[in-house]
C-alpha cells in the first residue's frame, strides 16, 4: 500500500527509510539506443571522415554542449548536426541532416525494455520504503518512458534533475521528508548516482551496465563505508535487509 507520509510505513528504520533508483539503464535500457543511433551517424558521415575521429569529435561536442543542452536526446541529436556541419566544412547535405534528426525522432519513440528484476526489486522495496526515482534528461522523454515503463506507481516521488550533485540529492532528501544518512541511491553511473549520493550522505550502491555512456565514467569510492557494489538489482533486497540488521 503506498503512503502519504514517511512515517505511516512501519518498516521503516532509523538506518534507513528511502531508496531512490536511477532511470537509464539502471531500471531500463538506454544507452543502447545511442550507441545503435551513433552507428547510423558514422555510416552518414563515412564519406567524410572515419569513425575513430568521428566519435572524437562528436563525443567532444556532446561534452561542451551539456551546460547548453542538458542530458538526453535532443542534446544529442544537435550535438551530431554540430559535429557533421564541423567535420565535413560545412559541406554536409540537408538529406544528412535530415536523417540525423529523423533518428532523433525515432530515438524518442524506441520503446522502453526493462533490465532484469527491475520490475521486482522496485515492487517489494516499495512495500517497505519510501522509494524515488531520481534521474537525469529531457523532462518530456524521461516522462515517457517513466509511464511506458510500468513503474510509475510503486514511486512515492519522481524528481527529473539538470543534474546531480551532493547538494541536489541532499535537497530531493530532506524534501521528502527524510535526511541522506538515511536514504540509499541505487545506479548505473559512478559519477552521477553514486559518488555525489556518498557525499551528501547516502548510501551508494553501484549496479553496473554493460554500456555506459564514457561522460559517465568515474571512479569508485572503495573503501567507503557506504559503498555497495551489485552485479544486478537481484541481490539489492538482500542487501538492504543486511545494512539493517548490521
Amino acid at each position: 500500500m503506498k503512503r502519504g507520509k514517511l512515517g505511516e510505513q512501519c518498516k521503516v528504520t532509523e538506518k534507513l527509510a528511502t531508496i531512490a533508483f536511477d532511470a537509464d539503464d539502471t531500471l531500463w535500457h538506454n544507452e543502447e539506443v545511442f550507441r545503435l543511433t551513433q552507428e547510423r551517424f558514422t555510416a552518414l558521415l563515412a564519406d567524410f571522415t572515419d569513425s575513430d575521429h568521428l566519435a572524437q569529435r562528436l563525443l567532444s561536442a556532446e561534452r561542451r554542449n551539456l551546460g547548453h543542452y542538458g542530458y538526453g536526446v535532443k542534446g544529442f541529436v544537435l550535438s551530431m548536426i554540430e559535429t557533421a556541419i564541423e567535420v565535413t566544412d560545412g559541406a554536409v547535405p540537408a538529406s544528412v541532416i535530415n536523417e540525423i534528426i529523423l533518428e532523433g525522432r525515432s530515438m524518442l519513440d524506441h520503446p522502453i525494455q526493462l533490465l532484469p528484476h527491475a520490475q521486482s526489486v522496485v515492487t517489494q522495496l516499495s512495500q517497505r520504503f519510501q522509494v524515488l526515482l531520481i534521474t537525469k534528461g529531457d523532462l518530456m522523454d524521461q516522462e515517457r518512458k517513466l509511464a511506458q515503463s510500468g513503474l510509475g506507481d510503486l514511486f512515492d516521488g519522481v524528481e527529473i534533475v539538470s543534474e546531480k550533485t551532493p547538494e541536489v540529492y541532499g535537497a530531493i532528501f530532506l524534501r521528502h521528508g527524510t535526511t541522506p544518512d538515511r536514504s540509499m541511491m541505487v545506479g548505473n553511473s559512478l559519477k552521477s548516482d553514486v559518488n555525489p549520493a556518498i557525499a551528501a550522505g547516502a548510501w551508494g550502491v553501484h549496479v553496473p551496465h554493460d554500456l555506459t555512456w564514457e561522460l559517465e565514467h568515474a571512479p569508485a569510492p572503495s573503501g567507503h563505508a557506504r559503498f555497495r557494489q551489485l552485479e544486478t538489482l537481484a541481490p539489492l533486497t538482500s542487501l538492504v535487509d543486511k545494512i539493517l540488521n548490521s
